[in-house]
């Protein structure tokens, strides 16, 4: 890290910068330090409503013990391209609290970060279990939970084995996904206005939501088609060279 490591003193101008809503790069610039340092600090330790100095501080002292020097003459694992292998598992740390800021669960987004980050984007579940350190079963809670969410699949090597994979449309068909997930809840919202009895307040409640809720999903899918089909143009690829059948419904 540029400078050494972050001081409990620099900490603590965080977390006050943090409350009170200044942007990194500000911060980093009052603490002279690059602004790629405090996102890290920030997004590693319980994101931006979540950050505190002292558990901060108390973290790194522990990621610290854990560390232990390699025995002599072993060298750290090689990254391919060249790649700092530091700087790569910082990163990993820090996509997973940015997943987990959106609401996945912490060894789901330890699993969908651990995909994301390889060149194949593809590993088997013991491949998983080797890298994050955890046991099997939750690999396999966790890529169930992604799989039902569109946001990974699953295939069968030449060895038979299930190898779970992330590709370019992950976040197309997770797009998909919740926009009918969406639909379902405006569809039940809507039989209870007749339950509850049209006009009266309940509702009209639910009736707001429901006209709500189905504007929100009508303007995810066509966001997420004409991304999709726009990103696809931009990277020379037809629109429809790719596409499944009835993959545009819902």
């Amino acid at each position: 890290m540029p400078g050494g490591r972050l001081t409990q003193e620099e900490r603590q101008q965080i977390a006050l910068g943090v409350a009170d809503g200044l942007a990194y790069a500000e911060i980093a610039r009052r603490l002279d330090r690059p602004t790629s340092t405090i996102t890290r600090e920030v997004m590693r330790n319980g994101g931006p409503t979540a950050y505190r100095a002292d558990l901060a501080q108390r973290a790194t002292e522990r990621r610290n013990h854990r560390r232990r020097p390699a025995p002599s003459g072993e060298r750290p694992s090689r990254q391919p391209h060249g790649r700092d292998a530091e700087a790569v598992q910082e990163f990993e740390e820090v996509f997973t609290t940015a997943l987990m800021a959106s609401g996945m669960p912490k060894m789901t987004a330890r699993v969908m970060a651990c995909l994301s980050l390889t060149d194949s984007g593809s590993l088997t579940a013991a491949e998983l279990v080797q890298h994050l350190g955890v046991s099997p079963a939750s690999v396999s809670k966790a890529v169930t939970f992604l799989e039902e969410q569109g946001l990974l699949c699953r295939e069968r090597d030449e060895r038979r084995r299930d190898r779970y994979i992330v590709d370019d449309d992950i976040w197309y068909r997770s797009a998909m996904t919740s926009a009918r997930l969406l639909d379902q809840i405006t569809e039940t919202a809507r039989q209870g206005v007749g339950v509850l009895g049209p006009g009266t307040p309940a509702a009209v409640r639910l009736e707001n939501v429901a006209r709500f809720l189905d504007f929100v999903s009508e303007s995810t899918v066509r966001a997420a088609e004409q991304a999709r089909e726009i990103l696809r143009m931009s990277a020379g690829t037809p629109a429809d060279a790719t596409a499944e059948p009835g993959s545009g419904e819902r």
